[in-house]
């Protein structure tokens, strides 16, 4: 089992994450204080399950190599290398002018989950947190390319988990990032193709998901792409925002990873 009762947050240097309100997050987080993801478990980004993302692909769904709109959900993991938390520094890749930050609604399962049904699908949900979701930019969503979403520090998870009990509509979220200098990027949870709970049940019927993995319900389409000395502040609703800075390649050197 993974469960919470409020607000889950790992501070750098503690050696296990804590269990905390909401006033206590804000005063953690005031110190400036870096932290480490609040879960360990398995990360699977969602591709396409954003309605605009499809409808700007148009025709090309019907041609090869697609050949057909996706009937299920189209997975990814993003590994172990990939995971930091709230305060990180991303390196853009030297053969990249940028990356894109795409902030996704972060699943957090509570029990071990096979076959659930859509209606039961709330139930292994222990609760949610924001996924800053960082990919070099590419045209092609064919067999999602490691090199392109696998970077180190290209999932980053955070500050806390929101406990289910404390988010009554996870489907009608709004998601905003903002990058010093640009117009705030705005989209909503509202535009996926799979709700959560459709999500979850879709998934579920071909592969087990454990307490404490993490399901992104997906990128929004159209998310901004950063370069080195931005950074990004994502939020969703309310809950206290997930920070992370752009570092050029060559900055990183010497860097514990």
């Amino acid at each position: 089992m993974f469960a919470l009762a409020d607000h889950l947050i790992h501070i750098e240097g503690d050696p296990l994450p804590r269990d905390v309100d909401t006033q206590q997050v804000l005063a953690l987080l005031s110190s400036s204080a870096g932290c480490r993801p609040p879960v360990t478990g398995a990360v699977y980004g969602t591709l396409l399950n954003d309605r605009a993302a499809l409808l700007a692909l148009g025709d090309t769904m019907n041609a090869a190599p697609y050949k057909a709109p996706p009937k299920a959900p189209i997975l990814y993991l993003k590994p172990r290398n990939t995971l930091a938390g709230h305060g990180a520094r991303v390196a853009i890749p030297e053969d990249a002018t940028g990356v894109e930050v795409g902030a996704s609604l972060g699943i957090v399962i509570g029990r071990t989950a096979t076959r659930v049904h859509a209606d039961q699908a709330f139930d292994y949900v222990a609760g949610y947190t924001i996924v800053a979701d960082i990919s070099v930019p590419h045209a092609s969503v064919y067999r999602p390319s490691v090199r392109f979403r696998a970077r180190d520090k290209f999932c980053v998870i955070g500050p806390t988990v929101v406990a289910r009990r404390h988010v009554a509509d996870p489907d009608n979220l709004t998601i905003t990032v903002k990058i010093a200098g640009r117009p705030a990027f705005v989209a909503g949870t509202a535009s996926s193709v799979r709700n959560v709970a459709t999500l979850i049940a879709d998934v579920t019927e071909f592969m087990t998901l454990a307490a404490g993995d993490v399901l992104t319900l997906g990128v929004p389409h159209g998310s901004p792409v950063a370069q080195a000395g931005d950074e990004a502040m994502l939020s969703i609703g309310s809950w206290a925002p997930l920070c992370v800075s752009f570092i050029g390649d060559d900055a990183r050197d010497g860097e514990q990873p």
